[in-house]
């Protein structure tokens, strides 16, 4: 159990160093466009990535369920432009409605 707890508290100063090195990186490198351009990139490809995975993941095993169709729903809502907190509520609806049919 000791040994758990040196891992713990190595990863955390790993992402407290990880942080804090972001505040020594200069201006002049941070104002450069393609360090924009991939940063925007890794964001969006990042948060992808981590929404599919919670969405058609349970466990080790793909599953199809509301959760897929909560997501087409509330992707149709964002490209009709609704605001955040009415894509929100499309997305539950349509996973309750989903639950509710039995899928």
């Amino acid at each position: 159990m000791t040994a758990m707890w040196l891992w713990v508290l190595g990863a955390c100063a790993i992402a407290y160093l990880t942080k804090l090195s972001g505040f020594l990186v200069p201006d002049s490198l941070l104002e450069r466009p393609w360090v924009t351009t991939v940063s925007a990139g890794m964001t969006v490809g990042l948060l992808t990535s981590l929404v599919l995975a919670n969405t058609v993941v349970t466990g080790t095993s793909l599953v199809l369920d509301a959760r897929l169709v909560a997501l087409a729903a509330a992707a149709i809502a964002l490209w009709l432009k609704a605001p955040y907190l009415v894509v929100v509520v499309v997305g539950a609806a349509a996973a309750a409605l989903t639950r509710l049919a039995g899928f």
